[in-house]
């Protein structure tokens, strides 16, 4: 098919007036075409670009997953406009794993394994006042601290208990139109007691950090009691800190390819060329996830069905982990080129270092998570 040719004499842009010579404008990049269209063309123009970035998508997930160091290459060569750029491709994959990773964790019921058991109003279905109910449930926590006095039961187990049957009072004081009982309370940090007082700090960060040690307190004795409580600051944690891991991991990028230029100094790469090499090492981590945890969730689903299908499933997911650390190796051998003692030396350094690094930030996105 022919290309039509289209004219562009006595067309001037409409912001910098200079003459048109093409559909975009050559001194300040505007486009010729006007953003105020038809809706139907606003869709096709939407089409066209999530076909174009899905080409683009299919050109650039298979090598990053099975050819180390190629994508890298490929960019530092110039060869960029067949696949999705670096920041956008680490990006979606990071989004991706940590989204999949959430949901399999709230699948497995890691939040609280005591839900099924605070169901329902137990012996408390047979009081009809509310009164009569949180007498129930007072003699039943006396009792139960009794036991534990002359049993081998663990403050953790006596904690649950008193949780179940807290449930099931309040289910039943719901059912009575009653106000529930009071939260349970832990020993443990006294937010009252222990506000942060600063003379040097603004009013507001002292304020704000007091609000977020009053949230990790509430969370880490909600998160002990368990029951729905627990479960429920369990989940305020969880979403809390799945909330701050992308932002950790921006963080964390630059930091690495700053690791990697020192490793480097004498190959006078530029920070940006180790900048986009930390970008494809992490995007493959985040992909390998995003795969690991879909095999694992598909060997859960199957497994029930098919017994046969859990050791090959379980392979899979040993090959992947296995494949990491040889992909990172062969990427870093391909990428700066050095001889195989000089690469695995730094790339076991490399790896000590980033370990500490990933660490921290984990563990800062942990505190993150309480507070939340």
């Amino acid at each position: 098919m022919k290309k039509e040719l289209v004219s562009f004499e006595g067309l001037y842009c409409a912001n910098c007036s200079a003459p048109m010579q093409g559909e975009f404008c050559h001194e300040c990049g505007q486009s010729i075409h006007s953003v105020l269209r038809p809706m139907h063309h606003m869709v096709e123009d939407t089409l066209d670009m999530v076909l174009h970035i899905d080409g683009r998508v299919v050109h650039t997930v298979p090598p990053l997953f099975y050819k180390p160091g190629f994508l890298t290459m490929e960019y530092f060569a110039g060869r960029r406009q067949r696949y999705v750029a670096p920041f956008r491709l680490m990006f979606v994959l990071c989004l991706l794993a940590f989204f999949v990773t959430r949901i399999a964790i709230d699948n497995v019921g890691f939040t609280d394994t005591n839900l099924e058991a605070s169901a329902g109003t137990g012996d408390f279905a047979k009081d009809n006042a509310a009164d009569a109910v949180r007498a129930r449930f007072e003699t039943m926590r006396k009792d139960i601290d009794k036991a534990a006095d002359n049993a081998e039961h663990g403050k953790k187990t006596i904690r649950k208990l008193i949780s179940v049957e807290r449930d099931h009072a309040n289910h039943r004081l719901e059912q009575l139109g009653a106000a529930p009982l009071a939260a349970q309370t832990e020993d443990g940090w006294d937010f009252h007691q222990n506000k942060i007082e600063s003379s040097w700090l603004p009013d507001s960060m002292v304020r704000s950090l007091n609000r977020s040690l009053e949230h990790m307190g509430t969370n880490l004795r909600g998160a002990m009691v368990g029951g729905e409580e627990g479960a429920a600051a369990q989940e305020r944690i969880l979403a809390g800190v799945f909330g701050v891991l992308p932002q950790t991991m921006f963080v964390v990028m630059p930091l690495f390819a700053l690791l990697l230029k020192l490793m480097y100094l004498f190959k006078r790469r530029l920070y940006m060329e180790h900048l986009i090499v930390a970008l494809h090492s992490h995007a493959f981590m985040f992909l390998v996830l995003f795969l690991g945890v879909l095999v694992g969730g598909l060997r859960s689903w199957l497994v029930p069905h098919a017994a046969w299908a859990s050791t090959p499933l379980l392979l899979v997911i040993w090959a992947l982990g296995i494949w990491v650390p040889v992909y990172l190796l062969i990427m870093q051998k391909r990428v700066y080129r050095q001889g195989w003692f000089l690469t695995t030396v730094k790339y076991l350094f490399i790896g000590w270092c980033y370990s500490w690094l990933i660490g921290f930030a984990l563990g800062f996105a942990a505190l993150l998570g309480l507070a939340h």
